[in-house]
């Protein structure tokens, strides 16, 4: 499963795990001294935990979460997509971690994962997918709790909840803490050059053989992090949908000015190296991305490390954020 996901996998993903307790509560806890449980609501119901786990597998978009929050891990899925936005700190542990699942949800090694004799599996997959994982199969090894991505912007909530699953709160606060001290300082460094500027988002998850494009609104991908210093993005989704397309849409090339010919601004989505995705320059090489306002005036803006589904990488999108933004401080 791609993090450049297609927008069918995507659509899938159910707004309502969003509504569905995933976290958990101090009335919820039972001895919670050594060897103690306590009940964690999770999208797979609510499940006794260990208090205080000592050895966690994580899968899926709890990789990075639980690596960065420092949780006792044994054993991961792979990340490939997510290296990029690691700290070289992060990246050595994950390599270094013994690897119980591959990239999509259906490779899960079930004997590696009871070989890592685990007492807590915490599965950080889209409800949809997980219907490609044996739950009961690796619920006879170790309780599993089910923290899987909703809209994007979300990352937040269910970070900090896969956090809490292993026992790790102190070190997610920690980042956090820094992640909001950053935001907070660019949110004021831009507060006048931002002000009254509307902004529209092109993302890279339109398909070029489709000739459709990816606008995104507030609370997206490309926009949330954003959004924290202070962007404004105009707008909404005509046909919300379910997951990420209730705050974006994938219209045909020919509505390009339509959709975002009333932008001041735009930002767009480019990889972590720079360079632009080919569903991107896909519409900048279009004669009707050049005649855009924006385009024209040339205030378009690229954002990297738009993916960040943590504290710690999401402050490698703010300074990203603050280099692709300095000359709105010239105007």
């Amino acid at each position: 499963m791609s993090l450049r996901r297609s927008s069918a996998l995507v659509g899938a993903v159910a707004l309502a795990l969003a509504v569905t307790g995933c976290g958990s509560s101090d009335g919820d806890k039972a001895d919670s001294g050594k060897g103690g449980t306590r009940v964690f609501a999770a999208d797979n119901g609510k499940i006794k935990i260990p208090a205080d786990p000592k050895r966690v597998v994580a899968t899926g978009y709890a990789v990075p979460a639980m690596i960065e929050a420092e949780a006792p891990l044994v054993g991961i899925s792979s990340w490939k997509r997510g290296e990029p936005m690691m700290s070289k700190k992060d990246l050595a542990t994950y390599k270094k971690l013994p690897k119980v699942a591959g990239e999509a949800a259906s490779e899960t090694n079930y004997e590696a994962v009871a070989e890592a004799e685990p007492d807590l599996i915490v599965i950080g997959v889209p409800a949809p997918v997980l219907g490609d994982i044996d739950v009961k199969r690796l619920e006879s090894i170790a309780p599993v709790v089910a923290i899987g991505p909703t809209v994007p912007s979300a990352w937040r909530d269910l970070s900090r909840k896969q956090a809490d699953a292993a026992g790790s709160l102190k070190t997610f606060d920690t980042v956090k803490e820094k992640y909001d001290a950053k935001a907070a300082g660019l949110a004021k460094k831009y507060e006048k050059a931002l002000s009254g500027i509307e902004f529209g988002h092109l993302g890279a998850y339109g398909e070029v053989a489709k000739g459709t494009f990816q606008r995104e609104f507030g609370r997206s991908w490309g926009t949330n992090i954003a959004e924290d210093v202070g962007a404004t993005y105009y707008g909404k989704v005509k046909k919300p949908g379910p997951g990420s397309r209730a705050v974006s849409e994938y219209p045909s090339i020919e509505e390009l000015p339509a959709s975002l010919r009333e932008a001041d601004a735009i930002t767009y989505t480019v990889n972590a190296d720079g360079s632009v995705p080919p569903s991107v320059k896909y519409v900048m090489d279009s004669k009707l991305w050049k005649n855009l306002p924006a385009v024209k005036a040339k205030k378009t803006f690229p954002i990297r490390y738009t993916e960040a589904a943590t504290y710690g990488q999401a402050m490698q999108t703010l300074d990203a954020i603050d280099t692709s933004f300095a000359p709105l401080l010239k105007r």
